[in-house]
């Protein structure tokens, strides 16, 4: 992995690492509050109190919330994971100086899931694609059906491919 995905970071892995302290810290006070119900047993056989099966179960509630919360843990680091190896994917990939302007200005997205698939704020449908060569290409773009989204698309690409081009040559 890169230097890079450390300081790399997606509104959704900011809301995951959130959520991941809320259920740690909702956890700890549960097991906080059930170590404090078995010291109140103070150390007695529990079938020497009268509700001892009640508290047994109670006790085997308790473990069953708080296994059901560690779960919840579990599945929120493993989404945390996933997030970092998407940011990690996408930070691998080298691009022109052109389309990381695009990006930087909001103009671009780049897809996660394909680093090479970039989207045009305001279009839908319709992406550019940077080929291996280094060129780019457009797809979808029959399926743009408003006028303006058209003609916002094509200014784009482009204004990309005329910048990839003096890029290029210069």
């Amino acid at each position: 992995m890169s230097g890079r995905t450390d300081t790399v970071t997606s509104p959704r892995l900011r809301v995951l690492e959130l959520s991941l302290a809320k259920k740690k810290a909702h956890f700890d006070e549960r097991l906080n509050q059930h170590f404090a119900d078995v010291r109140s047993a103070n150390g007695q056989p529990l079938n020497d109190k009268r509700n001892g099966v009640a508290t047994l179960n109670r006790w085997e509630r308790q473990n069953k919330r708080l296994q059901s919360l560690q779960d919840g843990i579990d599945l929120t680091n493993q989404a945390i994971e996933r997030e970092r190896s998407a940011i990690a994917r996408v930070s691998e990939v080298q691009l022109p100086d052109a389309i990381k302007l695009g990006i930087s200005d909001g103009v671009l997205t780049q897809w996660r899931k394909h680093p090479n698939t970039f989207f045009v704020s305001g279009v839908d449908k319709a992406r550019i694609v940077l080929l291996p060569n280094g060129r780019v290409a457009h797809r979808y773009v029959s399926s743009i059906k408003d006028a303006a989204q058209h003609k916002a698309f094509a200014k784009v690409y482009n204004g990309l491919r005329s910048a990839m081009d003096a890029e290029e040559r210069g």
